[in-house]
C-alpha cells in the first residue's frame, strides 16, 4: 500500500485554507434579492432544506471546546477572502518536500445568481530536486454571463513510465526527470440557462526529459524513447501548442458535492506544428459525462456515475500529451491506480460511486467505488475494449464547510498493482 505523507499534509494545508474561507462566510445564506434569480445553473441553485448539512468538523470542533455558536458578523459577499498554510511532507518518490498552499475567494454577483471565483495556487519543492507550481482559476461574471477558467503548472519533477495500451505491467517501470510548463487559458460564455461555449488557448512543453540514473542502461530502448524515434521526435524536448472550442452543459445542484442534475462536456483540441515551437499537428477529441440520482428524497443515499473519453484523432501527439491515468484536470480519475499507470493513443473510461451520509446532520460520509479504463497501441495493435485496468475501493468524508458542502476525502483503491491511499478535499467527480 503507497500512502503519501505529503500527500496528507498537503490536503490539510488545503482544509485550513477551507477553515479560512468558512471563517469568513456566515453560517446563514444571504438574504434574497428584491427579485427572483433567474433559472438555477451551477452553483446558483437555492438548495432545498434537506440537501444542506447542518454541521461541520468547525462546529464539532466549538463543541468539544465547549464553545457557544459562533456569532458571525454582517456578510459581505464582495469581500475577498484569502487564506495560506505551509505544506510540509515526504514521499520515496520526491524525498522531503516543504512549500506554502493558499486561496483566494470571491464574489463577481449576488452569490444567489453568480457562482463563486476562486484562485488555488500551491509552491512545493522536494530534496530530490522536485519544484511543482501548480494555479487553477475560475472566475464568474454576475448572472454568470462569462466563466472564465485557467489550468497553469510549472514542474521541475518526475514520473514513472510503463508505455503505450493497457496491458503493461509494473516491471515495464521507467523513471524519467523532466521539466513540465502548461498554460491552459478558456473563456466560456453562457447562451442559454445551463448552457456554456467557449473557446481557449492550450500550450504544454516537455523539456530537459531524461532518465533517473538507476534507469539509464534502459533508457535508449525505452517506450518514451522509442515512441519519439519512430515519429521524428526530439527525446528531449517535446511541445504541443494550439486552441480548443468547447461546450459545456451544467445543470447540477452543486458544483462541488451535486446530489442531483447532469454535467456534459465536448472539447476539440487543435495543435499546430511550429506555433510557438509546437512539435507536430495533431488533434484531440475529449467528451465527458458526469450524472447524479437521488435513492432517497433527503439524498443521504444516491449514485454518481462518470464517463470520459479521451481521443486522439489525427496525428501524432508526443509522448507525454497522450491520454493517461489520472492526468485529468484535479488527477481524481482511476483511483485504485498511479498517476501515468497506463497512457495511449485513445482512452475510455468509466465509474459509479455509491455516497451515504452516515449521520443527518452531514457530518460523516462514506463512499464505494468501481471504475475501468482502457487504453490504445498504434505500435502493438491494441484498440479499445481489449483489455480493462479495473479498480475500486471504499473512503470516507468529514464536512469540512457546510456552506458550500466541501468535504474531506479519504479513499482507498485497489487495483491489479496492489492498493493506494488518496488524501483529497472534495468529491472526486
Amino acid at each position: 500500500m503507497r500512502v503519501s505523507v505529503r500527500a496528507v499534509l498537503a490536503t490539510a494545508a488545503l482544509v485550513i485554507s477551507t477553515a479560512g474561507v468558512a471563517a469568513a462566510a456566515p453560517q446563514e445564506p444571504p438574504k434574497p434579492p428584491a427579485t427572483p434569480p433567474p433559472e438555477a445553473g451551477p452553483d446558483r441553485a437555492v438548495p432545498t432544506a434537506v440537501a444542506v448539512p447542518t454541521r461541520d468538523v468547525f462546529d464539532l470542533l466549538r463543541q468539544l471546546r465547549h464553545k457557544p455558536s459562533k456569532v458571525e458578523k454582517e456578510w459581505d459577499y464582495r469581500k475577498l477572502m484569502l487564506a495560506a498554510a505551509p505544506v510540509v511532507g515526504y514521499n520515496p518518490a520526491s524525498g522531503v518536500a516543504f512549500g506554502v498552499a493558499g486561496n483566494a475567494a470571491f464574489y463577481k454577483g449576488y452569490p444567489e445568481t453568480t457562482s463563486i471565483s476562486s484562485l488555488v495556487a500551491s509552491l512545493v519543492a522536494t530534496t530530490k530536486s522536485q519544484v511543482l507550481f501548480n494555479g487553477k482559476l475560475e472566475v464568474s461574471t454576475p448572472h454568470n454571463t462569462w466563466v472564465f477558467r485557467g489550468d497553469n503548472r510549472l514542474y521541475w519533477t518526475s514520473q514513472d513510465t510503463y508505455g503505450l495500451g493497457t496491458g503493461t505491467t509494473p516491471d515495464d517501470e521507467i523513471n524519467a526527470k523532466y521539466d513540465f510548463f502548461r498554460l491552459y487559458e478558456t473563456l466560456f460564455r453562457e447562451v442559454r440557462p445551463n448552457l456554456f461555449l467557449g473557446a481557449g488557448f492550450l500550450y504544454n512543453i516537455h523539456r530537459d526529459v531524461r532518465p533517473d540514473e538507476e534507469y539509464a542502461a534502459d533508457w535508449p530502448t525505452s517506450p518514451y524513447v522509442t515512441y519519439s524515434e519512430e515519429f521524428g521526435y526530439d527525446p528531449e524536448s517535446q511541445t504541443s501548442a494550439g486552441a480548443r472550442l468547447a461546450a459545456v452543459w451544467d445543470s447540477r445542484d452543486s458544483a462541488i458535492n451535486p446530489s442531483r442534475g447532469l454535467y456534459a462536456t465536448l472539447d476539440y483540441q487543435m495543435f499546430f506544428e511550429g506555433f510557438l515551437g509546437g512539435t507536430s499537428s495533431w488533434q484531440e477529441l475529449d467528451s465527458e459525462l458526469r450524472t447524479y440520482v437521488r435513492l432517497t428524497p433527503d439524498a443521504r443515499h444516491r449514485l454518481a456515475f462518470w464517463l470520459f473519453a479521451n481521443l486522439v484523432t489525427g496525428g501524432e501527439a508526443p509522448y507525454f500529451d497522450l491520454p493517461a491515468t489520472s492526468m485529468d484536470t484535479y488527477g481524481r480519475s482511476g483511483r485504485g491506480y498511479v498517476q501515468g499507470r497506463f497512457r495511449g493513443q485513445r482512452l475510455a473510461y468509466g465509474e459509479v460511486e455509491y455516497r451515504v451520509t452516515l449521520r443527518k446532520d452531514g457530518l460523516l460520509g462514506a463512499v464505494a467505488f468501481l471504475n475501468t479504463q482502457t487504453f490504445s497501441n498504434a505500435q502493438t495493435g491494441e484498440r479499445l475494449f481489449d483489455s480493462f485496468a479495473t479498480g475500486g475501493g471504499v473512503g470516507l468524508r468529514l464536512m469540512m464547510n457546510k456552506r458550500s458542502r466541501t468535504n474531506l476525502a479519504l479513499d482507498v483503491g485497489y487495483g491489479r498493482d496492489g492498493a493506494n491511499v488518496y488524501f483529497a478535499v472534495q468529491e472526486a467527480f
